[in-house]
């Protein structure tokens, strides 16, 4: 044997046991493991049968393939020689990028404990901030969509589609992304929760009034902040759509409550199930542009916009606000998100409405 093939040959019996052959072919790139752990190794375990890879391997390398790669870590003990990441070389994550739908509802039940036991304070001050993400959503839309007279006056859906597509969605996200207190959603999550037995009735109302409280003071605080800074300028955008909004008749208001958290809480849903933050964004862009430009009522959003546009000279009483437009409207949402959103779900992947013994 020439000095090369004796290297070569050196170099297998070092590292052999570091790669792993599926029965397929398939080469798989180790990573996260440690290579010391594996020198006693001869066979590895894959998908329930052992896998065997001493030939393929040897030919590789003695003619100068790499087919492989490995990165070692730190030495661990014996009981921890299982690795914890495999992935086939140029190959997708092994985490799902998209849940399969009875994987979604459970993840939205687990989710709605974790919203439930948290602490009075906690869910207070995770809806504050809940409150300011939808105002500045809500600053947006009013900002873009409803500055733009003359598409309205052109093309009044295509004016729909930008008050839509600007604003609420990003709040949102924020919202999600950054583990918010929205009243909006929890009224999904922390229902279900509570129908599966995952919480109690007294926590679901805790988290209710907590994240409904927080979100008021986040939105009313982010309200009063828009209305200082001026940016807004003359345009009457926030005062037409506070007007506009508490004259609506209370089944009306109540009608596009329901509409409304239906497309939120389908949102939040999905994006429950999504792992990535593009699939997040998808996610929830869609149905909340879609409920904006369609004109339903959000109860959070409508605690920055009303306010705003009190604030700027708008002709609403405290009173119209709260009775006329905030009252049908979060009753609205707790029915669409709790019932025709989790409800479904729940019904169908859970065990709503089935007997213990079934």
């Amino acid at each position: 044997q020439s000095r090369y093939e004796r290297t070569r040959i050196s170099e297998i019996r070092q590292i052999e046991a570091s790669c792993i052959v599926t029965p397929s072919g398939n080469w798989i790139q180790l990573s996260d493991i440690d290579l010391l752990n594996y020198l006693d190794i001869e066979q590895y375990i894959q998908g329930g049968k052992m896998v065997s890879f001493s030939t393929l391997l040897t030919y590789c390398l003695l003619h100068g393939t790499s087919a492989f790669a490995f990165k070692p870590t730190p030495t661990r003990e014996v009981a921890n020689r299982v690795p914890v990441n495999l992935s086939m070389s140029g190959g997708a994550s092994s985490v799902p990028d998209l849940k399969a739908p009875p994987a979604i509802y459970e993840g939205a039940v687990a989710a709605g404990t974790a919203k439930a036991s948290g602490t009075w304070e906690k869910i207070f001050k995770l809806g504050i901030v809940a409150g300011c993400h939808i105002g500045f959503g809500s600053y947006l839309a009013i900002t873009v969509g409803e500055a733009c007279p003359a598409i309205a006056e052109a093309n009044p859906g295509l004016q729909k589609i930008i008050f839509g597509a600007f604003g609420l969605p990003f709040g949102l996200i924020m919202t999600l992304v950054t583990g918010g207190e929205l009243f909006t959603g929890n009224t999904a999550l922390v229902t279900a929760s509570v129908m599966e037995g995952k919480t109690s009735k007294a926590n679901l109302v805790k988290n209710w009034v907590a994240s409904y409280a927080g979100n008021f003071v986040g939105s009313l605080l982010l309200a009063y902040l828009a209305f200082k800074s001026g940016t807004l300028g003359n345009a009457p955008a926030s005062v037409a759509i506070a007007t506009a909004k508490c004259g609506l008749p209370f089944s009306t208001a109540f009608v596009r409550g329901i509409l409304c958290n239906w497309l939120v809480c389908m949102a939040v849903y999905m994006a429950s199930g999504c792992a990535s933050l593009i699939g997040k964004m998808v996610a929830v862009w869609f149905p909340i542009s879609a409920f904006v430009a369609m004109g339903f009522d959000h109860s959070v959003a409508n605690m920055f916009i009303i306010p705003l546009g009190m604030l700027r000279g708008a002709d609403v009483s405290v009173s119209d606000f709260l009775l006329k437009n905030l009252l049908p409207v979060t009753l609205g949402n707790i029915v669409g998100g709790a019932l025709c959103v989790m409800g479904l779900y729940g019904s169908t992947f859970g065990n709503w409405g089935k007997k213990k013994d079934e």
